[in-house]
């Protein structure tokens, strides 16, 4: 770790005190519950990067789909690019695809399989005569 920031400090000094003199004496001293100085205490190693707040993102969502599945569908589209998706999802479920047609979607549009809309062309004025006196065009 780069720097060691003001909680980092904290926590070594919080960790500090309740190893010498006790969790609750520390809890009772620092402000903070036993609970939180019990979890620091399970995380901290002796060093002040163990203290460091850790990311809470998941690795992966329990029910995304596998590997063997986006393999499917990417050699399905692959060798019929012009299916649409619901004839292709079809021939997937006959494959053993279990996942439902909005599962599909969703999934052909991550890894950018879906055909791109195309843009609206942008408005551009069109040169007009500037007036040379008020009232010139009533």
């Amino acid at each position: 770790m780069n720097s060691i920031t003001q909680d980092m400090k904290f926590r070594q000094s919080l960790m500090n005190y309740a190893k010498k003199y006790g969790v609750s004496r520390a809890s009772r001293k620092y402000n903070k519950s036993r609970s939180y100085i019990y979890f620091w205490l399970k995380r901290w190693d002796g060093s002040v990067e163990s203290l460091a707040v850790k990311s809470r993102r998941p690795h992966h969502h329990p029910n995304e789909h596998t590997k063997e599945e986006i393999d499917l569908i990417k050699r399905y589209h692959k060798r019929n690019p012009t299916l649409e998706l619901p004839e292709l999802w079809h021939r997937l479920r006959k494959q053993g695809y279990t996942r439902c047609l909005e599962s599909l979607y969703r999934v052909m549009k991550k890894l950018g399989m879906l055909p791109k809309k195309p843009k609206k062309a942008t408005y551009k004025p069109k040169p007009y005569e500037q007036m040379t006196y008020p009232g010139e065009r009533v």
